[in-house]
């Protein structure tokens, strides 16, 4: 089964100079976890970043930094990870393992930004193995934490 068969094709993206309290209001009214960052005006469909809820609550509410002065671009995850959405899922799977991710932006082959694929996404699509493979390896905790 490949990416583009199960991957959420509607996605919402912010630019990199929206707030933070604009992202979470879109996350809001959309019903969703996630925006891809982008610069403004699109900037060819590549994805700067990406920002999630828990960011939200992690860099910027914990930190007790403002939601409506702060950008979207001092807080979002640059590291993003991404797949193309010809690669087969059990692939992309074993990546999110690898790096422990719940998502995975999707490129076509021209690297165009064309949707996300989600844990969701898996467990809905394929079988229930593989869904919970994935989501046992993702939920461990990274071997190099240390517990206090």
């Amino acid at each position: 089964m490949l990416v583009k068969e199960i991957m959420t094709k509607r996605i919402f993206c912010i630019s990199e100079t929206g707030t933070v309290e604009e992202a979470g209001q879109y996350m809001k009214n959309l019903g969703i976890g996630v925006l891809p960052v982008v610069r403004e005006g699109i900037d060819n469909g590549k994805a700067k970043g990406i920002i999630t809820d828990r960011d939200i609550v992690i860099r910027a509410v914990a930190e007790g930094l403002d939601p409506s002065q702060t950008s979207v671009k001092d807080i979002m995850t640059t590291d993003i990870q991404f797949c193309r959405d010809r690669e087969d899922i059990k692939d992309v799977s074993q990546k999110m393992e690898d790096k422990q991710i719940r998502r995975m932006v999707v490129y076509d082959d021209d690297d165009r930004l064309i949707g996300i694929v989600s844990i969701g996404d898996i467990s809905v699509n394929t079988d229930t193995d593989l869904a919970g493979r994935t989501l046992q390896k993702i939920s461990e905790p990274p071997k190099e934490r240390v517990e206090r």
